[in-house]
């Protein structure tokens, strides 16, 4: 079986956080543990890709979209 990447790991956290997302959602649509979304939370906050809104949800941002999109055209060609 294959592991995830750290890239893996960023867009399934995104994903989980396209409609705005608390910490334990993205816990279970990226399939971690809160010890490991805490830091990955943290560093797509400080680097722009997610943002907490008023509800204090994860939200992810243009930057968070663009990251996604990215990534995707870069494997597709690797997917079997």
């Amino acid at each position: 079986m294959l592991r995830r990447t750290s890239f893996d790991v960023i867009v399934d956290i995104l994903d989980s956080a396209k409609g705005g997302a608390c910490k334990t959602r993205i816990v279970y649509g990226a399939n971690l543990n809160f010890e490991i979304v805490k830091q990955y939370l943290q560093d797509l906050t400080q680097k722009g890709m997610l943002a907490v809104n008023e509800q204090g949800k994860y939200v992810t941002t243009k930057k968070g979209y663009k990251f996604i999109e990215d990534y995707s055209k870069l494997i597709q060609p690797l997917q079997f």
